[in-house]
């Protein structure tokens, strides 16, 4: 059963679509579901301005990459590589909870979705795959 408040987070789409004058992208896919992840972001003085997703994903993704773009906007960008070493290496750290920047993660990083870690995942290493390397 999907929790509520999954679904909740995921209808959130105010960040879906392409940023055309984008800095930075990248599309990553999941090799054990297929779920597919598309981020742009527009970065500026190690800032990040905005951020914009396309997916063809499971709910659990979507409300990932939901949380991650409505709290990404206006972090520096070592801020939010940080937060992703820290969400990699949340699931085998018996939970330790996220810092209060990003405490809306607590909500769908539980224990309870352990087995849709990959899904959470997704959007969060798309991102950091982005902050790597500049567009085209």
């Amino acid at each position: 059963m999907i929790d509520k408040e999954i679904i909740k987070i995921a209808s959130n789409t105010e960040n879906h679509g392409v940023l055309n004058n984008h800095t930075h992208s990248s599309k990553l896919k999941n090799a054990i579901c297929g779920d597919e992840m598309k981020i742009y972001l527009i970065i500026k003085d190690d800032k990040i301005l905005n951020f914009k997703y396309e997916c063809e994903s499971c709910i659990y993704c979507q409300a990932s990459v939901s949380l991650l773009s409505r709290n990404i906007k206006n972090k520096p960008v070592e801020n939010v590589k940080s937060f992703a070493k820290h969400a990699k290496n949340y699931f085998e750290r018996n939970n330790k909870s996220f810092d209060k920047e990003w405490k809306e993660f607590d909500k769908i990083m539980t224990k309870n979705n352990i087995s849709r870690k990959e899904c959470l995942l997704l959007p969060v290493n798309t991102a950091l795959d982005a902050l790597n390397k500049k567009s085209l």
